[in-house]
């Protein structure tokens, strides 16, 4: 099934593109979050009017990404859990605990949007990736201090 793209999908096209999909990730998937339109000749007319409009959300989506990459890569977050000997964690600090910690600073993270290498389970200081739109990263300082 051809179908429009109306957002930028990961792995999948940009918006505004005309991309073949199969039937039913179109039906179940993209068309019912409104992430695409099926490609008509109706819609592909409105599609010339609005590929203008597309192209400036997608820029504006752009520049706002890089504004909150900016500012998040200027803040530091601590949290604290609990530690033993050799300042080894009781547990680990995950994406969620991290998400918590910015959205009290401001910033609306979903957790999946960070990106942990490896397990937090030290006290120390860590840099983690947020993935905020596409290829717009955010490195973000993380110390973790024992309670």
């Amino acid at each position: 099934m051809k179908v429009i793209l109306k957002d930028d999908i990961q792995g999948l096209g940009k918006a505004g593109q005309i991309i073949n999909v199969k039937d039913g990730y179109a039906r179940n998937f993209l068309l019912p979050r409104g992430l695409a339109l099926v490609a008509d000749e109706k819609n592909m007319k409105l599609l010339e009017y609005q590929k203008k409009k597309i192209e400036e959300e997608a820029k504006k989506k752009r520049q706002d990404a890089e504004s909150i990459a900016q500012r998040l890569s200027e803040i530091q977050i601590t949290l604290s859990a609990k530690a033993g000997e050799d300042q080894k964690l009781f547990g680990s600090i995950t994406a969620k605990d991290i998400a918590e910690a910015l959205q009290t600073n401001g910033f609306s993270v979903d957790k999946k949007q960070i990106v942990i290498n490896e397990p937090i389970k030290r006290v120390g200081e860590y840099e983690v990736e947020i993935k905020l739109l596409g290829n717009v990263t955010a490195k973000l300082k993380l110390s973790v201090v024992a309670e």
